[in-house]
């Protein structure tokens, strides 16, 4: 047994799995501290890697394509201090790493594991019923359908609708993108037979995300509903409508129409409105307005 002990985690691999379990560390990301211990089979792996750094180095699993739910989910974007699959290493074990991937290279090597993509997950993914709060709503899942329920920030026409109830058997896809600069992010359910799909901030099926400290947990829902949703590799093509064909320039108030000046402002004044209604925190409200003016 291989076994590494460190502030960010602890990695144990018996020959057969490797257990992971988030640390306590303030470093160590909310989504990794709610996914909890983490059991990888052996079968799942694909590779694994220890980088050096002066500081600290950090041990990367790489898994097989298709094996868990929420790396299909989040399609790659989920990054350091979320990613469940680092784990940050101080100096003075760095032997230890890198003992610890010899045995488990050694174990890949021994038990012939391919290293291409499987057709079934091979991880549970989140247990349910789980709920997160964040953006423009509420995402809660129990394992045979989502429930969408909107704040008062809410786009008007969106929140007048009501809260949305999506079967797991209507939805086809799932997409989780953080939001990154001045654009925001989402959870979108891609529901059979559902109309063009809109942007997030007006689509029914979708949670618009503003970047804050709760958006990663979107990524648990999202997760949890795509391990109950068949393998993409046995899936057929997503009956979902076509898009509508985008125009050439962006129309009024959609979003992603640029960083131009007129947009970083009201992007300010959706932040100060945030914080004064106690959304955001001073910390996180003076970090979100220093990245848009050093965009102005």
């Amino acid at each position: 047994m291989a076994e590494i002990l460190q502030k960010d985690g602890t990695w144990v691999f018996d020959g057969d799995a490797l257990r992971l379990t988030p640390g306590r560390d303030k470093g160590v990301g909310l989504l990794r501290r709610e996914l909890g211990e983490l059991v990888v089979p052996l079968g799942a792996l694909a590779g694994i890697s220890f980088e050096q750094g002066k500081r600290s180095g950090r041990l990367r699993l790489r898994l097989r394509e298709g094996a868990d739910p929420l790396l299909h989910a989040t399609g790659g974007r989920l990054t350091e201090p979320h990613d469940p699959y680092q784990l940050i290493v101080e100096s003075d074990r760095y032997g230890v790493a890198e003992y610890f991937v010899d045995e488990v290279r050694d174990a890949l090597t021994l038990d012939r594991v391919p290293a291409g993509p499987v057709d079934a997950y091979l991880l549970p993914g989140p247990s349910v019923p789980l709920s997160c709060s964040a953006g423009d709503g509420t995402a809660s899942f129990d394992g045979d359908q989502v429930r969408l329920e909107w704040n008062w920030k809410t786009e008007d026409a969106k929140a007048s609708a009501g809260a949305r109830t999506i079967r797991v058997e209507d939805i086809v896809g799932v997409e989780w993108h953080p939001a990154a600069g001045l654009e925001n992010g989402h959870l979108r359910f891609r529901v059979r037979h559902a109309p063009p799909e809109a942007p997030p901030k007006y689509d029914p099926n979708a949670v618009e995300l503003w970047g804050f400290k709760k958006d990663p947990l979107m990524a648990l829902v999202a997760a949890a509903v795509q391990a109950r949703l068949p393998h993409p590799a046995a899936a057929p093509e997503d009956p979902v409508r076509p898009a509508a064909p985008r125009a050439s320039g962006p129309g009024p108030d959609v979003p992603g129409a640029g960083p131009d000046h007129d947009a970083l402002l009201r992007r300010l004044r959706e932040l100060g409105e945030l914080h004064r209604a106690g959304v955001l925190t001073d910390d996180e409200f003076t970090m979100a307005k220093q990245a848009v003016l050093r965009r102005m």
